[in-house]
């Protein structure tokens, strides 16, 4: 039986700021992502999202990010290695407070926005972010986008890692996700979107784009899928996902850690 995770970010409110509708998400998600503060999120959001995915078995995670609270973590910003090393630490150990306070462990990091573009194509960068997770605690999950930089480092400072593909962005020709900037780089059809999910889970390809016009196909190993926890339409889009997936014979789980 396939199996394969569907993460989804979560806890990106803030102050009377509100963003996705996480209680009504939770229930359909494997892997929770949970903003530490930098991008978004804060003291109190961290804690009720934490609760919130105890409470209904979901794996927790930090949602790593640039401190770019006013651009959502969507800008680019030169950070050092160094720089970048200790951001990540920053964030991990403010989540882990949270957790350990509800007798849960953190199970994996995945980095947000433009850090995760970022790290998918430099490899330093990538070295960084690896190697705080690895000193934090080897044992936690490195998500990346499949087939990046940011996965090769992973693997290299011997984390397990989750190579990630997104069930709603199109991809390009060389593997890479087209855009936001360009037009059609969501997929805002809930069907058009599952159906590459499906793709994705059960064939190991994803259907590539030029322009608004596909162009070939990509072949893409994916541990985990992202729901977009931001859309209009999440609920009932990681509804139909999950269902979807489960009606194909995919078993929806969060990938096991390494024992220790």
């Amino acid at each position: 039986m396939a199996i394969i995770d569907l993460n989804c970010d979560m806890g990106e409110s803030f102050g009377a700021w509100r963003m996705g509708a996480d209680a009504d998400v939770m229930q359909w998600i494997s892997s929770a992502n949970v903003a530490c503060g930098f991008h978004a999120g804060d003291f109190a959001t961290m804690q009720s999202t934490v609760i919130l995915a105890s409470r209904h078995g979901v794996a927790i995670g930090a949602h790593v990010a640039l401190p770019d609270l006013q651009g959502f973590g969507r800008r680019e910003m030169h950070v050092t290695p160094v720089e970048a090393h200790a951001l990540t630490l920053y964030q991990l150990g403010a989540l882990e407070a949270f957790a350990r306070v509800q007798g849960q462990r953190l199970h994996h990091v995945k980095p947000h926005g433009a850090l995760y573009h970022m790290a998918v194509k430099d490899a330093k960068l990538a070295e960084a972010i690896a190697g705080a997770v690895r000193d934090f605690d080897a044992r936690l999950i490195l998500f990346g986008l499949a087939g990046s930089a940011l996965t090769r480092a992973g693997a290299n400072a011997g984390l397990v890692v989750a190579n990630e593909a997104f069930a709603d962005r199109r991809y390009l020709a060389d593997g890479s996700l087209m855009p936001r900037s360009e037009a059609g780089a969501v997929i805002d059809d809930v069907d058009v979107a599952v159906a590459q999910a499906l793709q994705i889970a059960l064939h190991g390809r994803v259907d590539t784009w030029r322009g608004n016009a596909a162009d070939g196909a990509h072949v893409l190993r994916a541990d985990s899928i992202c729901v977009h926890g931001d859309r209009r339409d999440a609920a009932r889009f990681a509804q139909r996902l999950r269902e979807a997936l489960v009606a194909a014979g995919v078993r929806v789980a969060a990938p096991a850690q390494r024992p220790g």
